[in-house]
């Protein structure tokens, strides 16, 4: 699921609403039909659901140790995996592996690599429900691409959080979002023909041959 709009639009607050992180002040939100108010239901969340903020925040420590917070008894390999499907092994390997050291913040990582180490945090887990909250901006598009086709195989439910068309149009479903509203719902085809607000984020981003502007 896609999730895009302007800065504003209320991509995150709808998100949010997923893994309780507040309440709704109207309707109800049900994951694997069950009431998220539902008591009990906050430990079944957090185990479930794997959430990328924004910002990528980083400890002290190792890369392993930042990744065991999301799952404490994950072996190597599991951590080398999540790295994987996260475009980070690669660079993990060349500063020294598991065992590389990670700065307060991560400021020895560049803002690309950052993201990826916490994707992979939230990957460790295997989680059934995964929600990348723009946590894909400061990568190139075709490390972009290469990370949405990896977590594509994966078969789990994910939502991802863009203001890129091509962070989601390939998505099953797009939901648009244009001042707290849903304004479209729908692939890409059909949104480029019904929703204007989406047509307008597509071609500032976008030439009429479909190349990036």
């Amino acid at each position: 699921m896609g999730v895009i709009g302007g800065t504003g639009s209320g991509k995150t607050t709808l998100v949010n609403l997923i893994p309780h992180f507040y309440d709704t002040k109207t309707g109800s939100v049900y994951v694997n039909g069950r009431n998220v108010k539902e008591q009990g239901m906050q430990s079944y969340l957090r185990e479930k659901i794997g959430v990328v903020p924004q910002k990528a925040i980083l400890f002290k420590g190792t890369v392993r140790e930042n990744l065991l917070w999301g799952k404490a008894d994950a072996t190597d390999e599991e951590l080398m995996q999540a790295l994987k499907i996260a475009q980070a092994d690669e660079f993990v390997l060349q500063k020294g592996g598991l065992d590389a050291v990670v700065e307060q913040g991560g400021k020895n990582f560049s803002g690309g690599q950052k993201q990826r180490l916490t994707i992979a945090r939230a990957l460790v887990r295997n989680p059934e429900i995964l929600i990348l909250d723009d946590s894909s901006s400061a990568l190139d598009y075709a490390t972009d691409a290469e990370l949405r086709k990896e977590i594509r195989a994966l078969k789990t439910t994910t939502f991802i959080v863009s203001q890129r068309a091509s962070s989601v149009m390939h998505a099953d479903k797009i939901i648009v979002l244009d001042d707290g509203k849903a304004v479209g719902i729908g692939t890409h085809e059909t949104l480029m023909q019904e929703c204007e607000v989406y047509r307008e984020i597509y071609h500032s981003q976008y030439d009429e041959q479909g190349g990036a502007v």
